[in-house]
C-alpha cells in the first residue's frame, strides 16, 4: 500500500512537469519558425541588394546629360517689357447707329474682317442725294456748252470747260458723291490687322459719333521686347544676336528671338540703353508682361561643354561625375567660363588633355551625395524625383515601426 501511494504522488507531480515541457517545446518550435521566416526575409532582402559575389547592386537613380562640343555663348542678362507690333485702338470714322457687333473679346480675327456694322440706310440715302446733285449740275453744264458748240461749230477749250464746270457746280457735286461713297464704306468697321480682339466698346442700337472708341485689336503673332542694357554692356550686344526670353507666364520655357536694334539714347538716370528684341508669339507671351532676357554677347567657338549643374566641388576641387558601366566615377576638371547653363572644360595643365570626352554622360541631378564608383542608373528627371520621394517614404516607414519590416 505504501508503494502504491508513492507511485500516485509521483504521477501527479510529473504531469504538470510534462505539460510545462510540452508548452516550452511548442514555444521553441514557434520561435524557430518565426526566426526562420525573419531570416528568410532578411536573406531575400540581402539577395535583392547584393550580387552573388557579395557586392551591392542597388543602383541609385540619377539624371545625366551628354557632354558635347559646341559654342559657348556668353550673355548679358536683363529684363524688358513685351509689346505688340500692332495694338490698334479702333475708332469710328463716321457717325451712325450700331446695327451689328460681329465679334466678342478674345476672338481671333483676320485683317479686313468686319467687326462692327452701322445702319447703312442713312449712307445709302446720302449717296443717292449726292448722285442726284451731280446729275443736276452736269445737266446745267451741258445746257450751256452744247448750244455754243452748235453755233460756233467747235467745242470750248479745256480752260473754258473747266470754268463752266466750276460755275455750274459739277466739280463740287462730284466731290460730294465721292465723300458719300467713302462714308458708306466706313459704315462697316473692319480689322486693320490680324490678331485678337481685346475689347469691344459699343453695343447694337448705340448711337456713336465720329472718333468714338469701337474696339481694340492686338497682334499676338509679332512681338517685341524693349530691354534695358547697362551702358557698359552695350558694346557687347550686337544687332542680329540671339536672345533667350523667359517669363513667369511660361515657367521653365525659353523663347528665342533676335536683337533687332540698339536704340541710340542712354537714360541719364539709369545709365542704360535699350535693345529691341523681335520674336514670334506662341500665345504664351502677351503685351504688357515683364520678361527676363538673356542677350548673346560673346560666342566662344568649339569648346568642350558640360551642364553647369553637373559641376560640384569635393575638398575644394571642381569635378563632375561621369557614368561608366553603370557606376558614377568622379573626374576632376578645370572649369573655364560659364553662362549659367553650360560650363567650358579646359585641358589639364599637366597632361594637356581634356578629362571629359564628348558624349560622356555627366550626372546633373542626384550627384550631391554620391561617392566615387557608386552604382547608378540613369533615369528621366520625373522618375528620379519619384524614386527620391519613395525612398523618403520608406525611410519614414522604417522609423515608425522601429526598423521592423
Amino acid at each position: 500500500m505504501m508503494t502504491l501511494r508513492v507511485f500516485h504522488r509521483r504521477s501527479f507531480t510529473a504531469l504538470p512537469l510534462l505539460a510545462a515541457c510540452a508548452v516550452a517545446a511548442a514555444c521553441d518550435r514557434l520561435g524557430a519558425a518565426k526566426t526562420g521566416d525573419s531570416a528568410a526575409a532578411t536573406a531575400a532582402d540581402s539577395s535583392s541588394a547584393r550580387a552573388p559575389g557579395g557586392g551591392r547592386t542597388l543602383a541609385l537613380p540619377v539624371v545625366a546629360t551628354a557632354a558635347r562640343d559646341g559654342d559657348l555663348v556668353l550673355s548679358v542678362t536683363t529684363t524688358g517689357q513685351v509689346r505688340s507690333d500692332a495694338q490698334v485702338a479702333l475708332k469710328a470714322e463716321v457717325a451712325g447707329t450700331v446695327a451689328q457687333v460681329l465679334v466678342r473679346p478674345g476672338q481671333r480675327v483676320t485683317k479686313g474682317q468686319p467687326l462692327v456694322r452701322l445702319d447703312v440706310y442713312p449712307f445709302d440715302l446720302a449717296e443717292r442725294e449726292a448722285r442726284t446733285s451731280l446729275d443736276e449740275a452736269q445737266q446745267r453744264f451741258d445746257e450751256t456748252v452744247v448750244p455754243d458748240s452748235m453755233v460756233t461749230g467747235k467745242g470750248p477749250t479745256p480752260e473754258i470747260r473747266r470754268a463752266l464746270s466750276l460755275k455750274h457746280g459739277v466739280e463740287s457735286a462730284r466731290m460730294k458723291l465721292e465723300r458719300a461713297r467713302w462714308e458708306k464704306q466706313r459704315a462697316v468697321i473692319t480689322a486693320p490687322v490680324s490678331g485678337t480682339v481685346d475689347r469691344v466698346d459699343v453695343a447694337p442700337g448705340e448711337r456713336i459719333t465720329s472718333g468714338q472708341a469701337v474696339a481694340t485689336v492686338v497682334d499676338l503673332a509679332h512681338l517685341r521686347i524693349e530691354a534695358a542694357v547697362l551702358e557698359h554692356d552695350l558694346p557687347l550686344v550686337k544687332v542680329g544676336g540671339a536672345a533667350s526670353v523667359t517669363s513667369a507666364g511660361a515657367p521653365g520655357r525659353a523663347i528665342t528671338g533676335r536683337v533687332d536694334a540698339l536704340l541710340p539714347l542712354v537714360d541719364s538716370t539709369t545709365r542704360a540703353g535699350r535693345a529691341i528684341i523681335r520674336l514670334s508669339g506662341d500665345g504664351v507671351l502677351r503685351p504688357g508682361m515683364y520678361a527676363d532676357v538673356r542677350l548673346e554677347a560673346t560666342r566662344l567657338a568649339a569648346r568642350r561643354l558640360v551642364p553647369a549643374s553637373a559641376v560640384i566641388e569635393r575638398d575644394g576641387r571642381p569635378l563632375v561625375f561621369v557614368v561608366r558601366e553603370g557606376r558614377a566615377q568622379w573626374v576632376y576638371i578645370v572649369p573655364g567660363r560659364t553662362n549659367g547653363v553650360d560650363t567650358e572644360v579646359l585641358a589639364d595643365s599637366s597632361s594637356g588633355q581634356i578629362p571629359v570626352n564628348a558624349g560622356d554622360e555627366v550626372i546633373t541631378d542626384g550627384h550631391l551625395t554620391l561617392t566615387h564608383d557608386a552604382p547608378v542608373r540613369v533615369v528621366a528627371q520625373r522618375e528620379a524625383a519619384l524614386d527620391s520621394s519613395a525612398s523618403v517614404l520608406r525611410s519614414r516607414a522604417r522609423g515608425s515601426t522601429g526598423g521592423r519590416p
